[in-house]
């Protein structure tokens, strides 16, 4: 059963409780000093509240309208505080569902190096270094790196995925994971990480939001509102110099609620949690992202490189066609190299024999064989001898000293077929039967099924994809080709993706790097958006910015939908939180100064029923928009790839007249409440 993180309600119970509770807690001073806009609220609140409680002291005869102003004022600030809170507390419930896959683990942990001998200890008890068995049936106790054994382990409480995946010593899938289980065989795994800091430790803070920072953009956001409030406040305290108004109209009450009606409080209240909700949609796609500037990032990406083995390709080479010589069947040469496998444990000896007993359906043999020669790298061949057949499977050069013939001696057709396997980027192993060439088996890096449609998808989105791999550039081009990739760098060194990635950067570029192996680091850790394969090593988990529990290359289309959904959602929102704030001022200046300067008149389109009913309606308004786009904020604006230019003009249409249009209907209906309830 799957514990993969799990998507909560927008509005679970087991949220909204708590979340309440920590709207309050984010009142603090301290906190909400972080968000200018709405802690100008909170001053303007506590400000309104103390004029309150003096009303009622004296008796003051607009107690009741100073009252009603604060309550909307505190009610203002408190949603912009549930808001983030929500968002927090979605992300805290996909924690907790990570840590329930966490348990008090024991290791067997070796006396030393060389021993055989374990003790079993507390897996808390673990350091860096110590080296520990693990068994079939046993869980990993901490993250770490095979180095002896190869295994099959369940990564499913990780991944979400049931099929179980291969770790072995050597190579890019030799980290292991604490907590997940190892199904069959026998490893020896290095701890890498400290008791506390696992790669679920890590997922389970960054979940909880707890090292995320603002991203420049939303700092430039920031500073933008923090300039709009300043320029509202600077714009309402001239007011107070207007003279033929009673001391009622030009109190501070109905100034300070005038302040807060016209700064943009809409987006301010809502800039916290869109951010927080962009890592929250990227968790429940399993990917868990290390910072919202790699979120925001990902939005702008124009390159992605994918290294090639084991992101595109499944990394180990395996059988995908049969070639047998003229005067042999397909059947033939594939019971021939079954035969010939069945001593062979490598990756590619183990495809062979499900290619021959899948595609060919041929048969394990029930007989016991005479003799078995076991794969070796020192003799590059593995066979049987069976029923006065000596059948061999290997390099082409070992099985032709094998079988003892010359190159005069190699039918042409067995020639031909090298050669083409060759020239398409494939491996090539000859088969043979003593002294007789029975074919050729094709070995090659088989493309992950589906990854060329959604590089035609990327395509789509404007973002070109690049493949880096240490190959030849004719296999290079093979694979590109059969992968549907816009480019490729062959023979590349980690210093070569290296040098790519900065060379577009110095171009303008915002560069994606998909990778996971402890070569891609390097490039990881340089890239805009580092996305590591979470089967990847250790090395490439640390670099990048971004793990994907899934390990699929292509996960990076929806890191760049969420990515441009995060920019389009503030843009959106910014959108209509000034086009708001701008019908806003022409919605109530003209109601409140009408009365002194009947030239404004003609711009009371609306006919408030009175100053302190505009302004108290204007309030009430502002607070409820708030509360309206909480939803949308946390859910997103809809991602659809359309250009730039068809985005601002469906932006300005949608939110932008819509924020102009909404006001006035809002504020009047409302002033229509607030009269006929005799309110003010």
């Amino acid at each position: 059963m799957s514990t993969k993180p799990v998507a909560p309600a927008l509005f679970d119970p087991a949220i909204l409780l708590p979340a309440v509770r920590a709207a309050f807690a984010k009142l603090h001073p301290r906190r909400l000093v972080r968000n200018p806009v709405i802690f100008v609220t909170e001053v303007v609140a506590l400000l309104v509240t103390l004029f309150f409680v003096r009303d009622l002291v004296t008796g003051g005869l607009t107690s009741l309208f100073s009252g009603q102003v604060a309550a909307w004022l505190w009610f203002t600030v408190l949603f912009a505080t549930f808001a983030e809170a929500v968002a927090e507390g979605r992300g805290k419930a996909q924690a907790d569902s990570l840590r329930r896959t966490k348990s008090e683990l024991t290791a067997r942990k070796l006396l030393s190096p060389e021993a055989r001998e374990a003790e079993e200890i507390p897996a808390s008890m673990l350091k860096i270094g110590d080296l520990v068995i693990i068994e079939a049936g046993e869980l990993i106790p901490g993250d770490g790196e095979v180095i002896e054994g190869v295994a099959s382990v369940n990564e499913s409480a990780i991944t979400g995925e049931s099929a179980p995946v291969i770790r072995e010593a050597g190579g890019d899938r030799s980290a292991v994971t604490g907590g997940t289980q190892v199904l069959s065989d026998r490893i020896k795994v290095r701890i890498t990480t400290a008791p506390g800091s696992t790669f679920v430790d890590r997922m389970i803070a960054l979940i909880e939001g707890a090292q995320r920072q603002k991203t420049p953009n939303e700092i430039a956001l920031s500073i933008l509102l923090s300039g709009l409030t300043l320029i509202f406040l600077i714009a309402v305290v001239t007011l107070w110099g207007l003279a033929g108004y009673s001391a009622t109209v030009l109190s501070v009450t109905v100034l300070s609620a005038l302040l807060v009606t016209l700064i943009p409080t809409t987006i301010g209240g809502l800039l916290s949690a869109i951010g927080i909700a962009g890592m929250d949609r990227l968790v429940r796609f399993n990917v868990i992202a290390t910072s919202g500037r790699a979120v925001e990032a990902a939005g702008d990406v124009d390159t992605l490189l994918l290294d090639k083995t084991g992101t595109i390709t499944f990394g180990n080479r395996m059988a995908s066609a049969f070639l047998p010589v003229p005067g042999v069947t397909g059947d033939e040469l594939a019971e021939a190299a079954l035969l010939a496998s069945l001593a062979d444990e490598t990756p590619e000896g183990r495809s062979i024999v499900a290619l021959a007993t899948g595609a060919f359906g041929r048969r394990l043999p029930d007989a016991d064989l005479d003799a078995v020669v076991p794969f070796a790298a020192e003799t590059r061949l593995s066979g049987v001898d069976h029923s006065s057949r000596r059948l061999r499977k290997g390099a082409v050069d070992a099985i032709l000293k094998f079988a003892g013939l010359a190159d005069g001696d190699v039918p042409a057709e067995f020639r031909q077929s090298v050669e083409r396997v060759a020239r398409t980027g494939g491996t090539p192993l000859a088969v043979a039967d003593g002294s007789r060439l029975l074919g050729v088996i094709h070995l090659k890096d088989i493309v992950k099924p589906g990854i060329k449609e959604r590089f035609a998808e990327l395509r789509a989105m404007g973002i070109r994809t690049v493949m880096v791999t240490g190959d030849n550039p004719v296999t290079a081009a093979a694979i590109a080709s059969e992968a549907g990739v816009d480019d490729f760098l062959a023979e590349a060194t980690p210093e070569d993706k290296l040098a790519y990635i900065r060379n577009e950067q110095k171009g303008g570029r915002l560069i994606a790097m998909c990778g996971d192996g402890t070569n891609d680091a390097p490039a990881l850790a340089q890239a805009d958006v580092g996305v590591a394969m979470q089967t990847g090593t250790q090395a490439a988990r640390e670099a990048a910015n971004m793990v994907d529990l899934d390990s699929s290359p292509t996960k990076l289309i929806e890191i760049v939908e969420i990515g441009k959904q995060l920019l389009m959602t503030r843009g959106s929102l910014t959108t209509f939180s000034i086009a708001n704030d701008v019908a806003k001022y022409f919605a109530i200046i003209p109601a409140l100064f009408v009365t002194s300067y009947p030239g404004l008149g003609a711009l009371d389109i609306m006919g408030l029923a009175s100053p302190q009913s505009a302004i108290l309606s204007a309030v009430i308004f502002n607070a409820l928009i708030i509360v309206a786009l909480i939803p949308l904020a946390l859910k997103g604006v809809g991602y659809r790839p359309v250009g730039a230019a068809a985005l601002l003009r469906r932006n300005l249409f949608v939110y932008g007249l819509g924020g102009l249009v909404l006001p006035f209907a809002g504020i009047k209906a409302i002033d229509l409440a607030v009269s006929s309830l005799n309110l003010v």
